[in-house]
């Protein structure tokens, strides 16, 4: 039997401008993280969803484990529809994101549409992706056609502070268990590997001393410099490590943060430096960090006096592909370049994002929805971040069409 995608598109098309208004109210909430008070975001979500007869269930991260993570207020939505027996389809995507920064032309929380671009803060991720995969619901069901399975919706609110007060938190209280997994996108491509991320703080102790008797004080921004080198030294291996996922080159060590000292006048006494370590799917968590550690530790034992803490900040293991995720690959890559008329790869990012926690607990995940060519077209995290309406309705159609694929009844 051949399935009806028109029909599909043809709903779609006949929706759009709702999709986009749909999208242009979620981009004018903010949802800044940090502060990351997102709960207000899920509410407005919930009742958003509600009006299509979408009933969302809340499900709130306790405030004393928000406010350890360092955030305000998490709600983590679930929309679950059954339709029988059969695999179960999460779509995820993250409604938290960055603050805006400067340099926008845009009001970020206006939801402007100019030239076939609707401009805002997370509009293209991923907020856009709360648009596709909801839309792509409906028009599925619009079709009023017997289906199989199951499909959920996850809106989640921890992305940008690793996960795990959002999907993670989700599946480590049993709350949901897919069988498979399609997370927000950012491009034309089907991701199906990332990189891991580790982060650390190192403070470096000295004693602070009046910059006229230095001997008498221990320099920890000089200790620091020794450290920084060493660890800088590390980047010239990393480039020797490469990847075989096409879309990852090799590891990359950043430090992103240092802050220090008193006064021009005071030898400093305590440095504080904040590091970031991607990591390629072949490597192992526990080794990386214990070779960054074992580097500061090395490197610190040069400098008389010298006391260092090491804290770790985030541990986001790459995501690696699972064999079983073939049916969700192949069918998003069919129908993305049946739709966009041009070869859709499947490929690896060197981001990192919610999907590896589901595949942390066995389920397949990949990662596709509204986006550009390249995630740098979008202006991501930048200012004037926007998404372009043709990619949103063309990822909407995909998803769709992927959904009545995989949980066609007939």
């Amino acid at each position: 039997m051949t399935l009806p995608f028109d029909a599909l598109d043809t709903w779609i098309d006949a929706h759009f401008d709702e999709e986009v208004a749909f999208l242009q109210q979620l981009v004018r909430v903010p949802t800044d993280t940090p502060p990351g008070d997102n709960a207000p975001h899920a509410e407005r979500t919930a009742a958003l969803l509600a009006g299509f007869g979408l009933v969302a269930e809340a499900h709130p991260v306790p405030a004393d484990t928000v406010r350890a993570a360092g955030l305000g207020s998490i709600t983590n939505l679930i929309v679950r529809r059954r339709y029988g027996p059969g695999p179960t389809i999460a779509l995820n995507a993250h409604g938290d994101v960055v603050p805006p920064g400067e340099g926008w032309t845009h009001d970020p929380y206006g939801g402007e549409v100019v030239d076939g671009r609707l401009y805002g803060r997370a509009a293209a991720v991923s907020k856009s992706d709360f648009a596709t995969f909801t839309f792509a619901l409906r028009a599925l069901e619009s079709l009023g056609l017997p289906l199989k399975g199951g499909l959920e919706l996850h809106f989640t609110y921890d992305e940008e502070f690793g996960g795990e007060l959002g999907p993670g938190w989700l599946l480590a209280q049993g709350l949901t268990r897919p069988d498979y997994v399609v997370a927000a996108g950012f491009s034309h491509q089907v991701v199906t590997a990332h990189n891991g991320c580790l982060q650390l703080e190192v403070t470096v102790h000295g004693r602070a001393a009046h910059a006229a008797i230095p001997d008498t004080g221990i320099d920890a921004l000089q200790a620091a410099v020794h450290i920084l080198q060493a660890l800088y030294a590390l980047n010239e291996v990393h480039r020797g490590i490469r990847s075989t996922v096409p879309g990852i080159a090799h590891p990359y060590l950043n430090v992103g943060r240092i802050e220090g000292g008193s006064n021009t006048n005071v030898v400093p006494g305590k440095v504080v430096l904040r590091l970031d370590r991607r990591m390629i799917p072949e490597e192992t968590p526990t080794e990386v960090e214990a070779a960054v550690r074992r580097v500061i530790a090395e490197s610190a034992a040069g400098c008389p006096g010298v006391t260092v803490e090491v804290r770790r900040l985030l541990l986001a293991h790459p995501l690696k592909p699972l064999p079983a995720n073939r049916p969700l690959v192949d069918a998003l890559r069919r129908h993305a370049e049946a739709l966009f008329g041009e070869p859709v790869p499947e490929q690896g990012t060197p981001l990192y994002a919610d999907a590896r926690l589901y595949g942390e607990h066995g389920i397949p995940a990949v990662i596709y929805g509204a986006g550009p060519r390249t995630l740098l077209e979008s202006n991501a995290k930048r200012a004037d971040e926007h998404v372009v309406l043709d990619d949103l309705r063309g990822a909407t159609k995909v998803v769709a069409r992927t959904l009545l694929e995989l949980l066609s009844a007939t």
